[in-house]
């Protein structure tokens, strides 16, 4: 399962365009995307806090292109990897949305709900 998280506002004007496209796409040439077991990491890294986000859930059938699985940014110190994603990712390939709120120190957690 891969996941991308992202500003409910910026959801919801992806479904109205029809595609997603994440500031790094253009920046970087490509959208982080994680794993339910690892998506916590850069959540509380670069969003510590933030009650907005939703966690978009991607049927990799439906991505324009495969992901690649490529150290992250900054590099993990042990050399996990993480998915990303070098095209737009079409509102069909969203097979959920789920709300995702920030614990009470604004680290956020691994989605539990999303592992069983």
């Amino acid at each position: 399962m891969i996941l991308h998280f992202c500003p409910r506002a910026e959801w919801e004007a992806a479904r109205a365009a029809g595609t997603y496209r994440a500031e790094s796409l253009e920046t970087q040439g490509y959208i982080h995307c994680s794993t339910p077991e690892q998506v916590h990491i850069p959540a509380t890294l670069l969003a510590r806090g933030r009650t907005d986000l939703v966690l978009l859930v991607l049927d990799e059938a439906l991505l324009p292109v495969p992901v690649v699985w490529e150290d992250g940014d900054p590099p993990d110190p042990g050399g996990m990897q993480f998915p990303h994603l070098y095209a737009p990712i079409p509102v069909d390939a969203v097979s959920a949305v789920h709300e995702w709120r920030p614990e009470t120190d604004g680290s956020f957690r691994p989605p539990t709900f999303l592992m069983e």
